[in-house]
């Protein structure tokens, strides 16, 4: 049994001002552990003494500090935090003067309402979400709805989740204002694909539920509508509860495998050996900036279904969790929300050959 005074994930997350899915990411991370966890059910339980810590990690977070500077701020002393965060600010110093402006276009924006107003977000980021799950969709005749996005919204933070059913992805955000109100709807992708463009130039965008659409309203009072597509969206809450135990799971550096990727053949390996990953490019190995778990393993991908996967990712480290050479892998990345991407896995070429295959193609705008 739980301790009462404990809080679930759900109304720890919205108390801190997380999502859940960001707080099991920090969780497995390693800088923001549970105070309890249920032996049976893998349910995670904290206490409002944490809050503080967490409200500390979001701010960390926000100034881009990345997960082994902030494991080491939680361990520092005072001065050497606080040395710890003037380092930091002096590295985005510039990106801190554009936060701000977005800050204090979106604070005059507050109070202005719109009807059946779902949430309001900032234009740029909304606009760099919809870019990284459109390039998770197919145009494929016989089920349209994948060319579609999927957009739901609940108390807390809204996703946006597409799939080709190879790939899956969902990005999840915590807008600046949210209805209470639950919604779910799959929008037309051509349609958000032409309104992305658009949204990046608003500091903010309001979005305003139809009959037949949603609405897109950015800063200058203009609307871009998207269409609603009729049929189901796959049940991708099925599939992911579906499947199996994670066996090895792998923290890197981003911007050092993004790098090594754009020179990789078709097909790559992921490789584990004493706790330490790599790739194999070209039949040789590259060393990765990182943590891994698991026995010894290698896994082989196609490069353009892991690039894209990892191209878009959150923050300055990314987590892959690995079942095996048959079984979906995860990659997820989290700030104060979170992007997670189903990749499968591929066999390896045979000896003596190498992959040709092109250079990976994001969905254009």
């Amino acid at each position: 049994m739980a301790d009462p005074k404990l809080m679930s994930i759900g109304v720890f997350a919205k108390l801190v001002g997380l999502t859940a899915s960001a707080l099991r990411f920090y969780d497995d991370a390693g800088v923001l552990c549970p105070e309890q966890v249920d032996p049976l059910t893998g349910y995670r339980f904290y206490s409002e003494s944490q809050s503080a810590r967490a409200s500390q990690l979001r701010q960390l977070r926000e100034i881009g500090m990345p997960l082994p500077t902030i494991g080491r701020f939680f361990a520092a002393s005072t001065t050497k935090a606080a040395e710890l965060i003037d380092d930091q600010v002096a590295k985005v110093a510039a990106e801190a003067s554009e936060i701000q402006q977005v800050a204090a276009t979106l604070k005059s924006s507050l109070g202005s309402g719109a009807c059946r107003a779902l949430c309001v977000l900032p234009g740029p980021v909304l606009a760099a979400a919809v870019n990284q799950v459109l390039a998770t969709t197919t145009h494929d005749p016989q089920i349209p709805v994948l060319a579609g996005v999927h957009l739901e919204t609940d108390p807390d933070a809204i996703s946006l989740t597409a799939t080709d059913r190879y790939r899956l992805a969902t990005r999840t955000l915590v807008p600046s204002q949210l209805s209470a109100v639950s919604w779910a709807g799959t929008l037309n992708g051509n349609d958000l694909q032409t309104a992305a463009s658009r949204l990046r130039r608003s500091p903010v965008v309001t979005l305003e539920t139809g009959e037949r659409a949603l609405g897109l309203r950015t800063a200058d009072g203009t609307v871009a509508h998207c269409r609603l597509l009729t049929a189901a969206f796959p049940d991708y809450r099925l599939l992911i509860g579906s499947l199996p135990a994670v066996t090895h799971r792998v923290t890197i550096e981003t911007q050092q495998i993004r790098k090594a990727l754009e020179h990789a053949p078709g097909k790559v390996g992921l490789r584990i050996s004493g706790r330490q990953a790599s790739l194999v490019l070209f039949g040789a190995a590259v060393d990765l900036h990182g943590t891994a778990t698991g026995p010894d393993l290698t896994l082989w991908f196609e490069l353009a279904t892991l690039y894209p996967a990892l191209s878009h990712a959150l923050g300055n480290e990314v987590m892959l969790d690995l079942r095996g050479a048959d079984q979906p892998a995860t990659v997820r990345s989290a700030d104060e929300g979170d992007l997670t991407t189903l990749v499968m896995p591929c066999r390896p070429d045979p000896p003596g050959t190498t992959s040709r295959t092109p250079r990976p193609q994001t969905r254009k705008e």
